[in-house]
């Protein structure tokens, strides 16, 4: 896998974290369909790429905070079992408004790299079943590629079953 360089990338803030860690990453770009139902699944389904590969970042508000779960866009984030990952009783989706103004991305373009600030993150336990996965870039019809291994290092995140 190569390393893409920023103005190739989109210069998000996902890519430039990526590039300064001297992380293996490859830009997957594709035409967004502002009339798509699901930015997940579009995205697979425009870079041909298995729906379980394609993971979505979600933010969660718990009685400690925000936190991240990531799953794959097949399949929803089970509520329960995120914040019994995040050590909370509870948690419920993030409002849109906050979940933008926190990570500093819009929705259907939160990436779990680059966000303004480090939240406590959640990666489904089937990420690990591939070799690379994708996570949006930053933005709508960016999706960037990289070895799970390497987004959990980046994101500090715990591995735990949390989709359904």
């Amino acid at each position: 896998m190569a390393r893409a360089g920023s103005k190739s990338a989109g210069g998000t803030p996902a890519t430039v974290l990526l590039e300064r860690a001297g992380v293996p990453f490859t830009v997957r770009a594709y035409d967004h369909d502002p009339a798509a139902a699901s930015y997940g699944l579009e995205a697979a389904q425009a870079l041909g790429v298995d729906p379980a590969r394609v993971l979505k970042t979600l933010l969660v508000e718990t009685d400690a905070g925000l936190g991240v779960g990531i799953v794959p866009v097949a399949r929803q984030l089970d509520l329960k079992a995120v914040a019994a990952a995040l050590g909370q009783k509870k948690a419920v989706m993030a409002d849109p408004t906050v979940a933008e103004r926190t990570t500093g991305y819009v929705v259907g373009g939160i990436s779990p790299l680059g966000q303004r600030k480090s939240l406590p993150t959640v990666l489904d336990s089937t990420a690990t079943q591939f070799a690379t996965v994708l996570v949006s870039g930053g933005k709508r019809g960016l999706d960037l590629e990289l070895a799970p291994q390497e987004l959990m290092a980046l994101t500090r995140a715990t591995l735990a079953p949390i989709a359904r």
